[in-house]
């Protein structure tokens, strides 16, 4: 039998006929005027520097938009929401004298002498105290600073918790009148905390067990108004420069949500006696970004005194450990079940340490800013009080002298100014689906190229590494060629059975490398 070799004419494309192929059918603008046989040579180098000029502004312009997405821009975006009804925040308060001068025992100022600047270590009571305390007329501090015949209990400890919570301003002799929305309140509305300050007092703290309260409308009148005596007359005299002793009269007031501990100490705001404070709030929930786009912590807290991550949670806890590493004790008003220091820790190792490290020591305490926190903006506004008119009605109301009211009143309205709040979020500037706008954008503007025309790309590619594989693949297993392209071959039916397996295994591998060339070029893709 006789098989003539097929002519050259038959075979499939080669690589070239490929390329030209797909020059003239890109959609990519250029491509087929450089290498079009109708153009002239200047016409091509003038297609050719269009062409590169064009590539090199649109790579140059999205190598620019991979810079600005991988500086992770963020932006801040403000909106105003207006609610139904808002939950009231937290309001904390302390009086600014931490102990009640009336209620001083000998044993306390024995024990806690030394803590409030009175004496000595010794017991020996300063000679600038005592004269002090006569010009002030103190006559009862003066007779409990003879302890010419007292003896302490033996191995008696000072139990400071105990001491502050019995010697601290007690809030049903300082409240003297407490509206909620209209509605009266008491004393039993709050609940004690413990800060710097000694006893302090929070209402609608969300720690008794009672829903958190709410607010329908904004205004005065709407929230929290309270009448205070501070009581004046129990301040201690100020005989040295300690951090128990104060200067000035009135309370220290922290407007924080349920979330957070008060730190009222160094967030807090005063209101002074003989005036009526209005404290006219607006909520502000700020939302934040993690790193890379920002610095917010989005980790839970890590700590065993708070559940929840915020800035005075965690600087109560960092405070609370620096204390327990450097004085072996934790002030009163610090979390946890370690052993509370004694007055004379207090004196020597408490005081001074907290001191330094609130004041100098920054590197010990950084706290992140949490992701999502609540803050309250405050404006502030004062009338005088009493009035000329009304002070002999609260002298008379009170059984006390006008100047005691004078002295000693204060009020302290706090509400919101408007029933909305106000919404700051932290939002990437940058994403991928901008990347990927502003790159096909620039492509369409610069070289006429799209999505589709990536995918003619990668169909060139495989058309092109198909050819070639398959040509490999083919070399490798025909017969070596005659020289004559024209030469016949007699061969028997044995031999057409035998290249007849072979033609099949070529064209299995074929396929087999379509297969292997598509699922790759897509998956690059």
């Amino acid at each position: 039998m006789i098989v003539e070799k097929a002519s050259s004419s038959s075979l499939k494309p080669t690589w070239k006929e490929t390329t030209q192929g797909f020059i003239m059918r890109t959609k990519i603008h250029g491509l087929k005027f450089i290498f079009s046989p109708d153009k002239s040579k200047p016409q091509r180098v003038i297609w050719i520097m269009a062409f590169f000029l064009c590539l090199s502004l649109f790579a140059t312009w999205s190598w620019n938009r991979i810079l600005y997405l991988m500086s992770y821009p963020a932006i801040t975006k403000i909106n105003m929401v207006w609610a139904h009804n808002m939950s009231f925040p937290a309001v904390t308060f302390c009086n600014k004298n931490v102990f009640r001068a009336s209620m001083l025992t000998k044993g306390d100022l024995y024990h806690s002498g030394y803590w409030m600047d009175l004496m000595y270590p010794n017991h020996t009571v300063m000679e600038r105290s005592l004269s002090i305390l006569k010009d002030s007329h103190k006559q009862g501090l003066l007779s409990l600073l003879d302890f010419s015949s007292y003896t302490p209990p033996p191995d008696y400890r000072t139990n400071t918790t105990e001491m502050m919570g019995r010697l601290g301003h007690q809030l049903e002799d300082m409240l003297l009148e407490c509206r909620f929305r209209g509605e009266t309140c008491t004393y039993k509305n709050f609940s004690t905390i413990y800060t710097r300050y000694g006893k302090c007092y929070t209402f609608n703290s969300g720690l008794d067990g009672n829903p958190l309260l709410t607010t329908l409308k904004g205004g005065t009148g709407n929230g929290l108004e309270i009448m205070l005596d501070i009581q004046q007359d129990e301040y201690l005299p100020v005989w040295g420069e300690t951090d128990e002793t104060s200067y000035e009269a009135g309370i220290k007031v922290q407007i924080h949500s349920q979330d957070e501990p008060p730190f009222i100490d160094q967030l807090g705001f005063g209101v002074a006696p003989g005036f009526q404070t209005f404290v006219s709030c607006q909520q502000q929930l700020l939302q934040y970004l993690p790193p890379p786009w920002g610095d917010c912590k989005s980790t839970p807290i890590d700590s065993e005194y708070f559940s929840t991550y915020s800035i005075t949670a965690c600087r109560i806890d960092c405070e609370t450990r620096y204390l327990l590493e450097n004085c072996n004790c934790r002030m009163v008003h610090m979390p946890g079940t370690s052993t509370v220091c004694t007055p004379e820790q207090y004196k020597d190792c408490a005081d001074p340490a907290l001191d330094f490290l609130v004041e100098k020591d920054n590197d010990y305490c950084v706290c992140q800013t949490p992701c999502n926190m609540t803050r309250y903006g405050k404006e502030l506004s004062m009338v005088k009080i009493p009035s000329k008119a009304s002070a002999k009605y609260l002298a008379k109301k009170f059984n006390k002298t006008e100047q005691y009211i004078g002295e000693n009143l204060l009020v302290l309205d706090i509400f919101f100014e408007a029933l909305n709040y106000e919404k700051i979020e932290q939002k990437k500037a940058y994403e991928i689906a901008g990347l990927l706008g502003d790159i096909g954008g620039q492509m369409g503007l610069f070289i006429g190229a799209s999505v589709l025309t990536i995918l003619e790309i990668f169909d060139y590619l495989y058309e092109v590494f198909k050819d070639k594989l398959l040509g490999y693949f083919i070399r490798k297993k025909r017969p070596q060629r005659c020289q004559s392209d024209n030469l016949v071959i007699y061969v028997s039916q044995t031999t057409i059975h035998y290249i007849n397996i072979h033609i099949d295994f070529i064209a299995q591998y074929e396929c087999i490398i379509s297969v292997i060339l598509h699922t790759f070029t897509w998956g690059i893709f």
